[in-house]
C-alpha cells in the first residue's frame, strides 16, 4: 500500500484525461516508480490500443512525482514546484502500441545539469518485459 505522503494528487501537477500515471508506487531521492493501466479514455487509443509514444509521457510524469515529492518533503524553497519544458533526447520502443488494460511501470530518474536544467532517464515495463527507454531534457520555468 502507496505511503500517504505519495498522494497523487498532491505530487502530480496533471489531472485527468491527461494524467496517465495511476500508482505512485514508490519516490527515493531522486528516482520513482509509478504504474499506470491503459484505459481507453487515454489520449491516441485506437482499436483497443494507445499509441507507444505515450511512454515518453509516464516518463515525464513519474519525473514529476521526484519534484513534487522534494516540494512537499524538502519546502526550504530550493524545490518550488514550477512547470517545465521538456524535450526529447532519446527514446526507444520495444513494443509498436500500448493494449487495454496492461498495467505499465515507469522509473523515472532526474538529475539536475545545470541550475534550472535537468536530465530525466526512465523505462517502461511491462510486466518483466522493459518496452520502452526515455531521455528527456528539461528547463524549469518560472
Amino acid at each position: 500500500m502507496p505511503r500517504p505522503e505519495f498522494d497523487i494528487d498532491t505530487l502530480v501537477p496533471h489531472r485527468p484525461p491527461m494524467r496517465l500515471i495511476d500508482t505512485i508506487l514508490d519516490v527515493s531521492g531522486d528516482t520513482a516508480t509509478t504504474a499506470a493501466t491503459v484505459v481507453s479514455s487515454w489520449p491516441t487509443f485506437s482499436e483497443g490500443a494507445a499509441h507507444v509514444v505515450l511512454l515518453i509521457e509516464l516518463v515525464a510524469q513519474t519525473a514529476a512525482v521526484v519534484g513534487g515529492f522534494k516540494a512537499v518533503t524538502q519546502p526550504s524553497g530550493a524545490h518550488m514546484r514550477q512547470g517545465m519544458l521538456v524535450g526529447i533526447k532519446n527514446a526507444v520502443f520495444r513494443i509498436d502500441t500500448l493494449p487495454l488494460h496492461a498495467r505499465i511501470t515507469t522509473c523515472a530518474t532526474t538529475r539536475a545539469l545545470l541550475e534550472n536544467f535537468k536530465e530525466i532517464n526512465g523505462y517502461a515495463k511491462i510486466e518483466d518485459q522493459v518496452i520502452g527507454e526515455v531521455n528527456l531534457h528539461g528547463v524549469q520555468v518560472a
